[in-house]
């Protein structure tokens, strides 16, 4: 069951819920907007899931950066996010999915216990141009059914507050 704008407020209140900084004026029905950082992180496109990658860093300034098709770039929430309680998700806003930006495709949800800068993943099909602090996204709080017997608390991605690339290939050796 996902919670809604009241629901959230309570919970930030109780400390069950972290987003730092907090403004009310972010709150949507049932979601809170986070926006995205000054950082990114620009790949080709062609990657080996074998080698570790070595993207480009862009440092946005308020003339923003356009994205380009053909590109993967990560970036980070400007919000430290995370409950103790709930399951998070990250999504796109319907509003830059109709510009043609596809965000958080693969990797929405985060895990109870984390609470953190979150990477995103961001996609274009034509160029766009983004800006730090612009409103990029969408939490969500979702209750958990059932007993919580593990938390993400040694997660690989869990204690960084920049973009971090995949460490996909550590398995892979």
């Amino acid at each position: 069951m996902i919670l809604t704008r009241l629901d959230i407020v309570k919970e930030i209140k109780k400390g069950n819920i972290s987003i730092t900084p907090f403004n009310e004026s972010m709150l949507n029905p049932n979601s809170v907007n986070y926006r995205l950082d000054y950082d990114l992180l620009e790949f080709d496109d062609v990657l080996d899931a074998k080698v570790k990658s070595c993207p480009k860093k862009i440092v946005m300034d308020e003339n923003g950066y356009t994205l380009k098709p053909n590109k993967l770039y990560l970036a980070n929430t400007f919000e430290k996010i995370g409950s103790k309680k709930y399951v998070t998700q990250l999504i796109g806003r319907s509003s830059l999915g109709r510009l043609g930006l596809f965000l958080q495709v693969t990797a929405p949800i985060g895990h109870v216990g984390t609470f953190h800068n979150w990477t995103l993943e961001l996609k274009v099909v034509q160029p766009l141009k983004v800006y730090p602090l612009m409103r990029i996204g969408q939490v969500t709080f979702w209750k958990i059914k059932g007993r919580k017997n593990i938390t993400y608390a040694q997660g690989e991605y869990k204690k960084f507050e920049q973009a971090q690339i995949s460490k996909f290939y550590k398995e892979l050796k």
